[in-house]
């Protein structure tokens, strides 16, 4: 059984840490120690609208750091799920972000994003895509491996039945008639630079049923996660 450094995983938007407990002991199990960022939802509400994610990255930091302390180790791994992946591309990198930086990848092994809208056209959320992406396009830092994966669950149609995934990826890339998670279109799950995966199967959130961190796709990426 592999070596993996300790993880530690990243909600997505509005999502508590309860929602991930599932993911922890299907990785624990697995040889792969995890510990979730211990949101919960109301900390969401200070980032709606597009506003700052700082209260999110100290939450992140502040975990981070609690979990090299308690492995000593000197990095860990990155889990982030949703909106959380584009969140920890911000915690990375060194450039101000209302008027903090974080410089993450100094901690950070590698980042393995599960369902990340990395591009998307919803207008709440590209100022801050915006500063990812031109700060940090693609796969950015060459000490930090960067995994993406996104889910081929349902394909968007213009009917009732699939309207909701329809609605979300037209959204997010412009196209509705497309494959994604339900949530996420394929196309915009991926970076450039990244090991990409598809998952047959995935969807999206913890609440879907079959989702990326589901105890029979885990090992599906389990494998990228660095080891000691």
């Amino acid at each position: 059984m592999a070596n993996f450094l300790p993880s530690v995983i990243l909600p997505g938007y509005f999502a508590g840490g309860s929602d991930y407990l599932a993911l922890e002991k299907a990785l624990t199990k697995l040889g792969a120690l995890a510990t979730t960022v211990p949101l919960n939802r109301r900390e969401w509400l200070p980032t709606v609208g597009g506003r700052s994610v700082v209260p999110i990255l100290q939450r992140l930091h502040a975990t981070v750091e609690q979990t090299k302390q308690k492995f000593q180790c000197e990095r860990v791994n990155l889990i982030a799920h949703s909106a959380g992946g584009w969140i920890a591309r911000i915690y990375l990198g060194d450039r101000a972000y209302y008027g903090q930086s974080w410089h993450g990848r100094s901690r950070v092994a590698s980042l393995i994003s599960l369902g990340t809208p990395q591009e998307s056209r919803e207008s709440w959320v590209l100022k801050n895509l915006n500063f990812v992406n031109d700060n940090y396009p693609g796969a950015f830092f060459e000490e930090v491996k960067y995994v993406c994966v996104a889910g081929k669950a349902t394909l968007g149609e213009n009917k009732l039945a699939k309207w909701l995934a329809y609605t979300s990826y037209q959204l997010t890339c412009g196209k509705g008639n497309t494959w994604g998670d339900g949530i996420i279109p394929i196309s915009s799950a991926h970076l450039v630079g990244a090991t990409n995966l598809v998952i047959e199967g995935a969807q999206h959130s913890p609440q879907s049923g079959l989702w990326y961190g589901s105890k029979i796709l885990v090992p599906d990426w389990l494998k990228y996660l660095a080891i000691n």
